[in-house]
């Protein structure tokens, strides 16, 4: 059905050959292996193309059978670039009478938020603040340095060392905060400068992969809060979440866990236990199968750094067990920060929004203030930054007040709270879920 589309693509498109194709027909194509999108009204088979996809393979996957007009544009920050790769891959357009969104979405709304994202290019709030994040990095590094020089001057003692693990503590989570901009590609206009200071920010700061923390995130990003697509909502049977799910095991009589306790066992498994053992393994895996060398090198100059640092103090076991409960103290900043806006929000099977109701039913702002934008790395922003990955987050507060009048004008709502009750609705939410399963496992 593609050959014709498929030469038309290569050699400029001469008219004859452009082959019109159906939502019908389209939506069809969302198969492991037989993967169409569209982008702009032109069909793409991304089929072949999608092993050899720079932000993974499962992220494209996602949207096979879509409208990816605004994904596309929300994770690429050089369309241009980007099109030569695009090219070779079309193989036609929509009819002229399909509309350009797929399964009766509201396309005023879907233009509306393209001429947003306009208007927020016009005001340049794409442009990074080169100040921004030199500061930025420059704590971090100056707290790696404070590290050292405090254990050099004062000794190991029980209080110095605890002092010292808060420091490394704070200075790893910012060290998080700040991958997370280079990874999104939010600071320089070129892609392959984000790339190359993103793998010395997670690689050399904190020993993790750049390409397991893309491939996995933007995932996240493209479909949030989404069952099979959003690896952040995977919790291998550990936990059920939103209203469905706890449901749907109830019914089905399982119970890997006692999940009516379950917001009780999320203090003792997820803040401590998701850096130190479930990422780690997870990095360390990815980065061998996968053959992710360049990371593993990154990987390897962090642990060289850290242990010549360490061990001429504690020792190498003592080193080892710094570092544990770094990673342990670590684990609990990032873990309430990244769940307070997705955990107490919906989440369930793929709905087919549009990117901004889909976007605005995962997630919710914490309120600003400067503790919570430093607290949080502004992920209290964090409607403004799934809506616009790209964009540098000391912008997020230009762009609120123009999301926040779109979302009233179509009913969609904008959900902001204080930091504390944040993390309350995460343990008031994880109960709801588990009353929801109970009540299916013993009456449904």
């Amino acid at each position: 059905m593609g050959k014709g589309g498929e030469q038309g693509g290569d050699s400029g498109e001469p008219a004859a050959q452009i082959r019109f194709y159906t939502w019908d027909e389209i939506q069809k194509h969302n198969l492991r292996t037989d993967k169409w999108l569209v982008i702009e009204r032109k069909v793409y088979n991304v089929t072949k193309w999608a092993n050899r996809h720079p932000g993974g393979q499962r992220v494209i996957s996602h949207c096979a059978g879509e409208d990816a007009t605004d994904a596309f544009q929300a994770f690429h920050i050089n369309p241009t670039l980007v099109q030569k790769f695009l090219k070779p891959l079309l193989i036609g357009e929509l009819a002229p009478g399909e509309p350009s969104q797929d399964r009766d979405k509201n396309s005023q709304l879907v233009e509306d938020f393209r001429t947003l994202r306009k208007t927020a290019e016009d005001m340049n709030l794409f442009r990074a603040s080169p100040l921004f994040f030199s500061l930025y990095l420059g704590h971090i590094l100056a707290m790696e340095v404070l590290a050292w020089l405090m254990v050099s001057y004062f000794g190991t003692s029980w209080i110095t060392t605890l002092i010292l693990a808060c420091i490394l503590t704070t200075s790893q989570a910012q060290a998080g905060w700040l991958q997370h901009d280079f990874g999104h590609l939010s600071v320089f206009k070129k892609s392959s400068w984000n790339h190359i200071v993103h793998k010395f920010v997670i690689g050399h700061l904190k020993g993790a992969s750049a390409n397991w923390w893309n491939h996995r995130h933007f995932q996240h990003h493209a479909k949030p809060n989404i069952f099979q697509k959003d690896p952040d909502v995977n919790m291998l049977h550990i936990f059920v979440l939103g209203d469905t799910q706890p449901v749907e095991y109830g019914k089905k009589k399982l119970k890997y866990l006692p999940y009516n306790h379950q917001h009780e066992y999320f203090f003792l498994i997820f803040p401590p236990l998701l850096i130190p053992v479930y990422f780690q393994i997870q990095i360390i895996s990815t980065m061998i199968r996968r053959r992710f060398w360049a990371d593993l090198a990154w990987a390897i100059s962090y642990y060289l750094r850290y242990f010549i640092t360490y061990i001429p103090f504690y020792g190498v076991l003592g080193s080892l067990c710094l570092l544990t409960f770094v990673r342990f103290l670590e684990s609990h900043w990032f873990v309430w920060v990244t769940q307070m806006n997705h955990i107490p929000m919906e989440i369930d099977s793929e709905k087919h929004r549009d990117w901004l109701s889909s976007q605005m039913a995962a997630t919710c702002n914490i309120e600003q203030s400067f503790f919570n934008d430093w607290f949080t790395g502004h992920l209290n922003f964090q409607i403004e930054h799934h809506l616009f990955p790209t964009m540098p987050r000391h912008n997020f507060w230009k762009v609120k007040p123009l999301v926040k009048s779109l979302c009233a004008k179509y009913g969609v709502q904008y959900e902001e709270k204080p930091l504390g009750k944040a993390f309350v609705d995460i343990v008031g939410s994880l109960k709801k879920s588990g009353d929801l399963w109970l009540d299916a496992y013993l009456h449904k």
